[in-house]
């Protein structure tokens, strides 16, 4: 495995450092294996570029955009094209999307993991406090 250059190191620090609110959000949900059971890492070098978010069993890459992005899609598309040629499979949402609609991202990710592991993936328990106070199910509902 190749070491990074120093620089791209610093900068990869710098943008985890200054996420955006979407970014936080999502990292939130990803990290820690909670999707899926798949390890995700966050502003990790890949090549030339810094992606937001990777697993890369499932060789994954999530993007998450904000407004700059309209102004460079020439640039986005030549950095999707290399990762995509290295084996990658990148979906992309926008800050405002993650933000309004972050179950439905989730979903799409769920879906993207499913196809890039090519295996079946077991679903992640919910923590207790999510599945009520005892965690188990309520009988009147079975």
């Amino acid at each position: 495995m190749h070491k990074n250059p120093p620089l791209q190191q610093q900068r990869a620090r710098e943008l985890r450092q200054n996420s955006t609110d979407a970014e936080r959000w999502l990292w939130q949900r990803l990290r820690s294996r909670q999707l899926l059971g798949q390890k995700f890492r966050r502003q990790v070098p890949v090549g030339q570029y810094i992606v937001d978010f990777l697993c890369r069993e499932c060789k994954l890459i999530v993007e998450i955009d904000g407004s700059q992005h309209q102004q460079q899609k020439d640039y986005d598309d030549r950095r999707t094209q290399f990762l995509e040629s290295q084996g990658y499979q990148v979906v992309r949402y926008w800050n405002n999307e993650v933000l309004q609609q972050g179950e439905a991202v989730l979903e799409s990710i769920i879906q993207a993991l499913a196809n890039g592991c090519g295996r079946p993936l077991t679903p992640t328990p919910l923590p207790a406090g999510e599945r009520g106070l005892s965690g188990r199910a309520d009988p009147a509902t079975l």
